[in-house]
């Protein structure tokens, strides 16, 4: 295909990166493998546990571990504490616990999850 500037220039699609240790579904899409770390839960604090224990108070958004229950500040506040608990942890699923949010997230397959039950999702007051 050329551009209509008569230079004979190409465009070209870029391929996107291929993971082969991912597991697919029938559309193609990325899919969690780790549905069955995800637990019902009681949340440990009503904020990020690591910050309030040292004296800290500084997070933007707080994550809810679907394993243990353990919350933690998101990956855009200054301590990171929801993703250092899941690499520590191997826990590998947490979900929002913003109120009025409803996703969960694998950081191991680095995609969303589907919420396995209905009703509302937990959130901090």
């Amino acid at each position: 295909m050329t551009s209509g500037s008569g230079q004979g220039r190409r465009w070209f699609r870029r391929r996107a990166y291929i993971n082969p240790f991912e597991t697919l579904d029938a559309a193609g899409a990325a899919t969690c493998t780790h549905l069955d770390a995800i637990t019902a839960v009681t949340p440990s604090s009503d904020g990020c546990e690591d910050c309030i224990a040292a004296g800290e108070r500084e997070w933007m958004h707080l994550r809810l571990c679907r394993t243990c229950g353990h919350v933690g500040c998101c990956d855009s506040s200054p301590q990171r504490h929801a993703s250092a608990h899941a690499r520590g942890s191997g826990h590998p699923i947490v979900q929002s616990y913003e109120p009025g949010e409803d996703w969960m997230w694998c950081y191991v397959d680095e995609v969303y999850v589907d919420a396995p039950e209905p009703g509302p999702s937990p959130s901090h007051p």
